[in-house]
Formats: structure tokens, sequence, C-alpha cells
């Protein structure tokens, strides 16, 4: 796999969205594009607000519920499907054969095919394979990112041994059974009336070397799927799928492919099964995009979402296999070659679009895990965003040398930093030096921090600070970053403090017992009592 990081969007880099993964990500991705022009970015928990009312799943972990809003207005977002799709749009998707009969009824192609119950037998399923023609696909009617996809079955055998495996051994009772169309599997993304980003969705494989092994191959390319934000939990997995997969078309995981022999290990182009996301937008033609387009146009109430279709060369024609108002967005984000294309940017374009701005993109982020903590302690059922900064930041970079390894120094030069309206981070250097970041919107902040690092003479003997040029992404707040060692100390001192707070707690509710067990306590209760009716009395 070749990436090609420089493709990437430069203010979604791989430091940014570092905290967001699977549909964090997606989440992620869309509220950071909003905060950046300035809008209020509000996380919420379960049914907070009206999420109450928008179709959601598997919501109870925080980070997948947003709101964002302006003067005006607010929208709710769940992941990356905003409330101007409506609910009744979230069932078609969900409902494959509902959504191919709208899609049919508009002029739309889609595979011919039909819907069998748990109550159809077997024989009756293979009876219609027959009637429409191999090859054919099989699937779930509630199956998601490619699972209990069976594609191309040639015969009737194959059909018989595909639907005992889908509905006995996977537990898949109801299926979908559909004419096999040949060609490739894409994705496009539709805003509005124009679709945004495409890609080739390609099957996972492998390209030998000569040299090792398809089953080295797969953990050479999963290494590097490691480095890709999207495709980190989407890794390649050499199961008996794939062993299955391969052995019919004559290698096993020990077969040692040519230099430049390109293996497919699976029939499936889902992402998350380790297929291939390539970019495509340029090249894909415009009778493809527009066919996307009529399709999201042909279901009432979706005003954005993803389109999956295979293109058949052979007759020039597009066929709709599915529609997703809650798709994600990594592998378009991040793909393995091509361009990144700023999905979140017309999303947020589409629902505030008096937002939009020819202003270059900041490079400021939050952190995420600070920002949920409260949501998943329990401790707020809301929470809200400190502002994005909305005027040209400054930043530099300082060292400092000397004896500045000390925390309660560090937290210092924190607290100079919040005086001054700035953000960045502090960083121990393996050389005993520091490293600070500083950036604001007040250019002589910026450049005061400097006399910061000689005010603290009691904690630190600073001997140098040198000034460097600073241009990486920026979080907002300031963060103090310690070294493993560092971080286990105070690990290690925090869990010594509650100790001894559990301990006197309970010294104290032992005294407490003590004292109301006591003779004293006992014998002046009639007192007391009398006390409390007069005070009653008073009232």
């Amino acid at each position: 796999m070749n990436e090609n990081n420089t493709e990437w969007l430069s203010h979604l880099s791989e430091e940014i969205v570092a905290d967001a993964h699977g549909n964090l990500l997606d989440a992620y991705v869309i509220a950071l594009e909003g905060w950046r022009r300035g809008l209020k970015l509000r996380w919420h928990v379960k049914d907070s607000e009206k999420f109450s009312e928008m179709r959601t799943w598997f919501v109870d972990r925080p980070g997948q519920l947003f709101s964002l809003s302006s003067d005006q207005k607010t929208h709710y977002f769940f992941r990356t499907r905003g409330d101007k799709v409506s609910n009744e749009a979230v069932d078609i998707g969900k409902d494959k054969e509902k959504t191919k009969k709208i899609l049919s009824e508009d002029g739309v192609r889609v595979p011919n095919g039909r819907q069998f119950t748990k109550e159809k037998t077997n024989q009756e399923i293979i009876e219609f394979a027959g009637q429409i023609g191999y090859p054919i696909v099989i699937k779930p009617t509630d199956g998601s990112f490619g699972r209990g996809v069976i594609s191309n079955i040639s015969s009737s055998g194959e059909l018989a041994y595909s639907l005992d495996y889908l509905r006995n051994e996977l537990g898949y009772e109801d299926i979908i059974l559909e004419q096999f169309i040949p060609g490739n599997d894409y994705r496009l993304y539709v805003v509005g009336n124009k679709v945004v980003a495409a890609m080739h969705r390609m099957p996972p494989n492998v390209i030998g070397d000569g040299v090792n092994t398809v089953r080295a191959l797969i953990d050479i390319k999963n290494d590097e799927r490691k480095l890709n934000p999207r495709l980190v939990s989407c890794l390649i997995k050499a199961d008996n799928e794939c062993i299955d997969y391969i052995g019919r078309h004559g290698y096993t995981l020990e077969s040692v492919p040519d230099n430049g022999e390109q293996v497919f290990l699976n029939s499936k182009g889902n992402i998350s099964l380790g297929g291939d996301p390539i970019d495509v937008f340029d090249e894909l033609p415009q009778h493809i995009k527009d066919y996307a387009v009529k399709a999201v146009q042909a279901v009432p109430g979706l005003h954005h979402g993803a389109v999956d279709m295979i293109f058949d060369p052979n007759t020039n024609e597009s066929y709709i296999i599915e529609l997703n108002p809650t798709s994600q967005l990594g592998g378009l984000l991040y793909p393995i070659q091509g361009k990144s294309r700023d999905i979140p940017n017309a999303i947020i374009d589409y629902y505030f679009p008096e937002t939009i701005s020819e202003k270059e993109k900041t490079n400021t982020f939050f952190d995420f895990h600070d920002v949920l903590d409260p949501l998943q302690n329990r401790d707020a059922v809301v929470t809200t965003v400190t502002p994005c900064p909305q005027d040209k930041i400054y930043m530099k970079k300082y060292i400092a040398t000397g004896n500045v390894q000390e925390l309660g120094y560090h937290r210092g030069l924190r607290k100079h930093a919040f005086e001054r309206f700035l953000h960045g981070y502090i960083m121990r250097m393996d050389n005993g030096d520091i490293e600070v970041v500083i950036g604001g919107t007040d250019p002589e902040m910026v450049d005061d921090f400097k006399h910061a690092f000689w005010e603290d003479e009691e904690r630190a003997q600073v001997i140098e600070v040198r000034e460097e040029p600073y241009d990486e992404p920026l979080k907002v707040g300031f963060e103090i970053k310690t070294d493993l060692k560092t971080q286990l100390e105070e690990l290690q001192m925090y869990k010594q403090e509650l100790e001894a707070t559990e301990k006197a707690l309970k010294k104290a509710e032992l005294e407490r017992r003590k004292y109301y067990e006591s003779f004293s306590w006992k014998a002046t209760t009639p007192v007391r009592a009398v006390g409390s009716m007069f005070k009653k009395l008073r009232k």
C-alpha cells in the first residue's frame, strides 16, 4: 500500500484526529469544522434535547451526539447525519427492500432480486435464483459493513451451501437474493444536489514481492494500515473466509506471490473488512455522479448521505446497491491513493451557509477526551467546548535550558499562559530541556510570554531560552506533557492522597458512631427533642 499523506487534508492531520477513531472520528470531524467556524459546539448524552426524537443507535458511549449553534439556529447531529435528514429517510435507508422499491419506482436502476423471510425455505430461494439467473448475491436484510454478504454465486449447489452457512452458522434467517452485477464498487457522498467525494472500494488484497508469503504480506499491509486514522480499526483478517476465498483461486496463506502479483483476499470492498479506499472523484464520469444525486433525491427527506453503487463497464450502466444516511467518512477523508475530500466542509456549508468564508482554515483543535469526560463520568448530560479563536493565531516555540524539570515550575508557566489567554503545551525533553509551544490571537502576549520563564527562581534556574517558529496544529487549552516515569510518579502520589483521604473519612465515621453511642449523647436526647419542638413552635 502506498499511502500519500500529503494528499490528506492538512487541517485534519493525524495529530488532530488522534483521539477519535471509528464512529468517533466521523462525529469529531463534522463537529470540528463547525467549531472552527465560530459555532457553539456542545456534546450530548443519549436522548438529550432533540436527540430523543432522532433515530440513533449504540450511543450509550458519549462522543457521537453533538449540536452546533449560531445566533439564529441550532442543528443536531448523530455522527455524520444532521437533523435535516428525516427519521423516515433513515428508516428507508435501513430497509434494503424498501430502498430498492423507492429507487426503482423513481427510475433508478437496482439489481433484480427479492427479500425472503425466515419462513421461506432454502428450496424456494434456490428456485427464485433459477428464475433471475446466475450469478447472484445473497446478504442479510439487517446486515451492515458487508457482514454475511456472499457474492458471485454461480450455481444452485453453491447457493445451497451459502444459504446453510448464512442461515445456520451466522444466524441470518431473513435474507435478500439479487442478481450479481460485475464491475467496480464505488461509494459516493452526496450533499444537496452535488457529489462532494467518491472512492473506489477495492476488496482486500496484497501485492507480492517474490519473497514474503501471503500471511506475511497481510501483516506488512496491516502495519501500514495502522498509520491511517480510518484504517487503523479496519485491519485485514486472515480468517476462514479469507482462507476459503484464496483457496478457490489457488493460494494458501503460505503461498509466495511473484513480485508485483496482486492477490485478492476477499470479494467484498467494504473498508471495515479490509478493503482499500481509493479516491476517484476527479476520474469518475459526470453521469455516474448525477446518478448518485438522483438516487438520494428519490428518497424524501434524505438531504445528504452515501450512495453505494456498482458501475458495470460492459453496459456502461450504474446500479445502486445501498443508500446510507449515517455513513462513515473515514475512507473518503483518508484514502490510500488520491486526494482527501472535505466532506465536513460541505456538510457545514449546507447547514450553516452563513458561515461560508474564503478565510484560510485554522489548525486549532480541542481535546476530545477532556470534553467527553464529564459525560462519561455522568457528571453532566451536556458539555460545551471552549470557543475556537476566530482571529489569526500567532505561535512560537520556546526551548528552555537549565534546571527546569520541576512540575511545580511547569504549572506556574501554565498559569502565565492562562493569564495571557494563550494556548499550547509544555513537554519535557530527553536532554533535560523543556519545549514550550505558545499560541494566541495577540502577538504581543505571545512575545511577552518569554519573560515568564525567568519569574520563578525558587523552582527553576533558567540558563537560556531560545525561540523558534511554529506552524503545527494547536490544541486549545494548555497541556503539561510528561514522560511515562513522571506520570507514574504522579499517579502514585494521587493514589496515596486518595488512600489518606479514605482513611481520614473512615476515622471520622468511627468517631461519629462512638459519639452517637456514647452515654452523654443518649442522656441528652430528651433535651434535644424539646429544643427541636421549641424551634418548630417559633417558626
